[in-house]
């Protein structure tokens, strides 16, 4: 099954952004190549933009409060385990701290004058050339254990950033409940009675060659089921799909 997320708010996108960059730093900083390592520079420095834009901290430590504050209720209900509350808040206080106790998140990159300028030319077409910079050229023929090792540095300080962001996430996910259902000449729609959800979650068997276009607030959930013509350009289908649905809320 291959599985489909639809934000249902600017905070949910901006969270599930910045975690597909996280995870594209991780997987190319994790090589050896590189021109793998190179769009893992180029992906740091993503993150940090995003970091600079938005006050990304401040929103998931807030986030991070407001669980802790509902778990801290959930404790107290018959029927609840225990164990696993404490567990899951013993998690949430390790993140709020580690992201706390952190100044300005990636100030070290900053600092540093080299990486600073690396950061500049990487926007310009072509501008990581030998002939453009050949400082990052020398950087580049390292052995690449030394490079991995410099990018690993320079990851570090992003991680309680990344693990309180995780957290959020994680909880927001397991949240929701699974069911199957279809959908009727390749459309569904859910009317709803003024419930909001976060994130709606789609699997969809990849056989069908299909993929869902979502939508939702407070009055109704729609998924409709596309497919590519021969341009890439998406098609309406018209026969049944069925499909597993999560509406996820926190």
């Amino acid at each position: 099954m291959i599985l489909y997320e639809y934000p249902c708010n600017e905070r949910v996108r901006s969270l599930l952004r910045v975690e597909h960059l996280f995870g594209r730093l991780f997987f190319f900083a994790n090589q050896e190549d590189v021109n793998h390592h190179q769009v893992a520079m180029a992906t740091l420095f993503d993150l940090l933009e995003v970091c600079e834009r938005t006050d990304l901290r401040g929103s998931v430590l807030q986030d991070l409060d407001r669980q802790r504050a509902a778990l801290g209720g959930l404790r107290q209900h018959p029927g609840v385990d225990v164990e696993t509350v404490d567990k899951m808040l013993a998690d949430i206080e390790r993140a709020t701290t580690e992201l706390a106790a952190q100044g300005r998140i990636g100030q070290v990159l900053r600092d540093n004058e080299w990486l600073a300028s690396l950061r500049g030319r990487l926007t310009v077409p072509g501008g990581s050339s030998p002939a453009d910079i050949p400082s990052y050229y020398a950087w580049q023929i390292k052995p690449a254990q030394v490079r991995m090792s410099d990018l690993q540095q320079w990851v570090d300080p992003f991680m309680p950033l990344y693990n309180g962001l995780a957290l959020i996430l994680r909880l927001l996910r397991e949240s929701g409940n699974p069911v199957d259902l279809e959908a009727p000449q390749g459309a569904y729609q859910e009317m709803l009675t003024g419930k909001t959800f976060q994130l709606l979650r789609v699997w969809v068997d990849p056989a069908l060659g299909v993929f869902p276009e979502m939508s939702a607030n407070k009055y109704v959930i729609w998924v409709r089921f596309s497919m590519q013509d021969n341009e890439l350009k998406p098609i309406s289908v018209t026969q049944r799909i069925p499909f597993r649905l999560s509406r996820c809320n926190f």
